[in-house]
Order: C-alpha cells, then structure tokens, then sequence
C-alpha cells in the first residue's frame, strides 16, 4: 500500500507564495513520475507541473515561471514552490506518483488533495 499526503496548502493574497509538498509512503521500489495537478470549482483537473524519472521537468502554459516543481528522492518527496500567486491558482491541488511497489507491481496514486486560496 502507497500513501501520499500532501501538505503545504492555505489562503494567501495575490502575489504571494506557497509551498506544496507530497510525502510518499509505504512498500516503495521505485518512484517513476511524479507530478502536481489542480481544480477549480467547476473545472476538470489539469497538469501543473510533472518530474519525471529521467529528470525532465514540464510545467503547463499558465505557470508562466512562477512555479518550481522539485523531488527528493531519498525522500520520496515531492514539492511545489508557487510564486505571484494570482487568483486564478485557486483550486485543489492534487499530487499524483506512478511507480512500483516493493513486491515490483505497478502502482499509481493520487494524494487527497490540499487547498490554496488566493485573494485578490
């Protein structure tokens, strides 16, 4: 069994910073891709940021450099550093890790989610 539980959420006003991170847990071999996701009220999820294995990094159009996606793998942690918050950053942000675990099955999960508010 893999665990994610992020952390790092809040209410913050616009132009602000936060830092997401995403612990990995659990009967771990190997960690492949990791990435960052997010939800609006009313929207469907979609990509922040991912790292994958190799080490390629690839962030979605709107984050403009403002964020910077990390991993420690010795840690199996995963972090989102988010600068010049705006307003439309609002949403659930979800971690998601696909690996394997220690019996080598392939495993894919999705953290619960934690909230990031910005006020303008």
């Amino acid at each position: 069994q893999v665990q994610l539980v992020e952390s790092g959420g809040g209410s913050v006003q616009a132009g602000g910073s936060l830092r997401l991170s995403c612990a990995v847990s659990g009967s771990i071999f190997s960690l492949n891709d990791m990435g960052w996701y997010r939800q609006a009220p009313g929207k469907q999820r979609e990509l922040v940021a991912t790292f994958n294995s190799l080490g390629r990094i690839k962030y979605a159009a709107f984050v403009q450099g403002r964020f910077t996606i990390s991993r420690d793998n010795a840690k199996n942690t995963l972090n989102l550093r988010m600068n010049s918050l705006k307003p439309e950053d609002t949403a659930v942000y979800y971690c998601n890790v696909d690996g394997r675990t220690g019996t080598l099955a392939p495993f894919a999960s999705w953290g619960q989610g934690t909230q990031v508010n910005v006020s303008s």
